[in-house]
Formats: structure tokens, C-alpha cells, sequence
């Protein structure tokens, strides 16, 4: 039965950040999360999951939740948006994820080239150096090129952030800016869409203080309602410090059903 048990939690430590959210690190991408929704206002969507496993004494238990809601402006030019999620994953001794992250954000579209974003955001994760982080910010989103097979975004934003380390009890205030490229190409004779997005958010006044997020994801559409999809994440953090640097990589491959 303890081999059963083992076999259980190891499954469940690589399945529920697969389903839910990339809460692993302190730098979420927010591109992967945008609804592209054209002319519909409204879109609201959600997940749940709870399972608890018990043999003899030991239990697992696992609980996910993740919420995404997005209102447009009546000339479509103003997008609200918030994302919510939650992680757990626990044992009798142990957690072995405990993280959740919340996510708020306006966008106001001034030409088809420019839009200015401001955010709010609060973060927290247990088994990480930061465990705990909060900011806002605002800046500029330039949608670069919009082609029929592919586009490219650029985004630069200014954040004020607040950094908690639990271990050692410090709470740091920092000035931190925040650039991304994000590039999407669909491929019709190979019926395949690529998209990739890469973060870099260095301190204003010491760059070797930053972080770095690479997310790659292909889609291949097998039906109208089925499609396969791969994703790769890589975060990483210098602290610039005496501080041990978080790393952080996963591959994600699975099938999505639409209906």
C-alpha cells in the first residue's frame, strides 16, 4: 500500500500544476492568459478540483481552482481582466505545493498600434525563496505586426513590488521594470500554431537583480473539438545576493477538448 501511496503523490505533484496554473514562480505570463475574444463583452471561465487519498494512516489531499473573467467596453476598446488560482497539494507530513495568485489588470486601446495596461497583483508560495509577493503597475502594450498568419506584441512596464522571504523573516521594497516580446504564428498547411513569450523584469537600479520567464506552446488541432498541445516553461531568478537563485522548468503535453 506505501508503494500505491508513493505512486499517488508522485502523480499528483506532476498533474495539478499541468491542469491549473503556472504559480510555480514569481513571474506568471500573463500572455498565455489573455482571451482573445473579438466582439464578445463578456467571458467568464472556471475549474475546481478536489481529491482526497487516504491507505492505512497516510492521506494525500489536492485541491485546484483557477478563475479567469474578462468585460469589454461597449466600443471594445477598454478590457478588464482578472485571474485567479489555487494550489494545494499535501500529506500527512508535508506540503508539497501551497501557492495561490490573483491577478487584475485594465487595458485601454488608444490606436491599433498602442494600448496602455495598469495591474495589480498579489502572489504567494511556500516553497519558494520569495514566498510572498504584491505590486502594481502600468505601461504600454504595442501590438508591433497583426498578420493573417502570425502577430507580435511588446510590452514595458513599470512595477512597484513587495517582496517577503519567509526564512529569513526580510520584507524588500523594490522599484522593478517589466519588458516582454510575445510572438504567435499559426503554420495551415501543417495545421499547427506556435506561440512563444519571453519576460525580463531586472530592478531599476541593479540589473543582475532579475528575473527571466521563457513559455513555448504548440497546438495541433486533431478535430474541431480535439487538439494536442505542448508547453515548455523555464523561470529563473538572480537575486544578486547571498540569496540561492530559483529555478524552475516543466514539460506539459496533453489533449484539449472543446465542446
Amino acid at each position: 500500500m506505501r508503494i500505491i501511496f508513493k505512486y499517488i503523490l508522485l502523480l499528483s505533484l506532476f498533474v495539478l500544476p499541468a491542469f491549473f496554473s503556472e504559480v510555480y514562480g514569481q513571474l506568471v505570463n500573463i500572455e498565455s492568459k489573455r482571451m482573445q475574444t473579438d466582439s464578445l463583452r463578456f467571458v467568464f471561465t472556471g475549474d475546481l478540483l478536489f481529491n482526497y487519498t487516504k491507505n492505512n494512516s497516510e492521506y494525500v489531499l489536492q485541491i485546484g481552482s483557477n478563475i479567469t473573467a474578462q468585460f469589454k467596453s461597449k466600443n471594445l476598446k477598454k478590457i478588464y481582466f482578472l485571474i485567479g488560482d489555487y494550489t494545494l497539494v499535501q500529506s500527512q507530513t508535508q506540503d508539497f505545493q501551497n501557492s495561490w495568485f490573483l491577478h487584475a489588470r485594465y487595458n485601454q486601446q488608444l490606436s491599433s498600434l498602442l494600448r496602455l495596461e495598469a495591474f495589480i497583483q498579489n502572489q504567494n508560495n511556500t516553497k519558494l525563496t520569495v514566498t510572498q509577493r504584491n505590486l502594481i503597475g502600468a505601461g504600454i502594450r504595442l501590438k508591433l505586426i497583426s498578420k493573417e498568419y502570425w502577430t507580435l506584441y511588446f510590452g514595458n512596464s513599470y512595477m512597484y513590488e513587495i517582496e517577503t522571504i519567509a526564512s529569513t523573516q526580510e520584507t524588500f521594497y523594490n522599484h522593478r521594470n517589466s519588458s516582454y516580446a510575445s510572438l504567435n504564428r499559426s503554420f495551415e498547411k501543417l495545421n499547427l500554431i506556435v506561440a512563444g513569450t519571453l519576460y525580463f523584469q531586472p530592478l531599476y537600479n541593479n540589473i543582475g537583480d532579475h528575473r527571466i520567464l521563457v513559455q513555448c506552446k504548440a497546438n495541433v488541432p486533431l478535430s474541431e473539438k480535439i487538439s494536442l498541445s505542448a508547453l515548455y516553461n523555464y523561470f529563473y531568478t538572480n537575486f544578486s545576493s547571498e540569496l540561492l537563485s530559483d529555478r524552475s522548468a516543466n514539460i506539459n503535453i496533453g489533449c484539449t477538448l472543446k465542446i
